[in-house]
């Protein structure tokens, strides 16, 4: 099963980001994540702009952008000319989703969409055939440092079934309180890629590349 590191910057060391994404990417890491809020659709405020123009000069790897925004639709163009790879956006912020996702291919760059620990898969489905990443969030969204709602991965177990009977294409991932005995237990279900924040990958007492080293095996 194919197993993708994406780092969660929101929890790296601000005062040296250039330093920590070269670190990162030595290290291995697949996809960096940096979480974009306004303070409405979540209760917090995420990353600066600044930040991503650092991040993204920094690293050749790919970059996402989860848009935990509402009307997510009308930052398309922007994120994605900024040099996002990857776009998540909320469903559950976003009056046309299918709007937002023909938008994030014109401008070809991956599709995401993230959910919820309380949406159902019905209220998505008939998005699924349409993306690239389905992320799903296993904490409430909004902040660091939360428990892994033990509920959601009856849900992951449901989505690799409905996956593998349409033979959609999808790349299932998870986010919030990623252990690395989640991994262990989420990777075999289906799940290809983890945001790692401080449950596993930051403020830990190794290095990155033995962390990350010692996942991918």
């Amino acid at each position: 099963m194919v197993l993708m590191i994406c780092p969660s910057l929101m929890c790296a060391d601000f005062g040296n980001l250039e330093q920590e994404v070269k670190l990162l990417e030595a290290a291995g890491s697949d996809i960096f994540h940096v979480d974009i809020m306004d303070g409405r659709f979540v209760p917090n405020f995420g990353m600066g702009l600044q930040d991503f123009d650092v991040i993204r000069k920094t690293t050749t790897k790919l970059v996402d952008v989860h848009l935990m925004i509402e009307q997510p639709g009308d930052y398309v163009a922007f994120f994605a000319d900024k040099g996002a790879d990857i776009i998540y956006f909320h469903p559950e912020a976003d009056t046309h989703p299918t709007r937002t996702i023909d938008k994030i291919r014109q401008k070809k760059k991956g599709v995401g969409i993230a959910i919820n620990p309380g949406t159902s898969i019905e209220v998505v489905r008939e998005l699924l055939p349409l993306i690239d990443y389905l992320m799903v969030m296993t904490v409430n969204p909004g902040f660091a440092g939360q428990s892994y709602l033990a509920s959601v991965t009856d849900k992951l177990r449901r989505l690799t079934e409905i996956k593998h009977q349409h033979n959609w294409t999808f790349h299932l991932m998870v986010d919030g309180a990623i252990s690395e005995e989640k991994i262990r237990e989420l990777n075999p279900l289906g799940v290809e890629g983890f945001v790692l924040g401080t449950s596993t990958l930051f403020n830990q007492a190794e290095a990155y590349a033995e962390i990350i080293q010692r996942l991918k095996k």
